[in-house]
């Protein structure tokens, strides 16, 4: 997505986590706890993956993309498709995105990334006009 930036990656937490799963000091029930929610959100909503889930092997990841940002009121929290993402990034100004991989089988589930999206990271974009700018354009528009 063009308008991508603040990308927070998480996988050397899920590394960690997963060794600490292997080493025996974390059960599977501690991570394989997805929400009857978050586990719902994927069924509708999720991407699926061509990565197999680390704990049971034998189910692909689905990942669930959530969002969050004052313009959106009543909307925030909201579990979207990857493909309504574009659209929204060009109406909003400014919202957070976190991707959440999650497991249909065992439903081990754990945050892989967050990043910010809109048009406030478009450079060069309507908003970074300046005032005096639009009745040149409609000057222009009208030749």
């Amino acid at each position: 997505m063009r308008t991508q930036r603040q990308v927070v990656d998480y996988s050397l937490q899920k590394r960690a986590v997963l060794r600490e799963l292997l080493a025996g000091r974390i059960g599977t029930y501690d991570v394989c706890d997805a929400s009857p929610y978050l586990k719902n959100a994927a069924r509708f909503h999720g991407e699926p993956t061509e990565h197999r889930c680390p704990i049971c092997r034998s189910e692909n990841l689905i990942h669930v993309h959530y969002i969050y940002g004052d313009e959106l009121k009543q909307s925030a929290g909201q579990a979207r498709t990857r493909a309504e993402l574009p659209v929204l990034a060009m109406t909003l100004r400014e919202f957070q995105v976190f991707v959440v991989e999650v497991c249909p089988g065992c439903d081990w589930n754990h945050l892989v990334e967050q990043f910010l999206l809109g048009r406030d990271g478009l450079a060069g974009g309507v908003d970074d006009a300046p005032e005096d700018a639009a009745p040149a354009r409609r000057r222009e528009a009208q030749r």
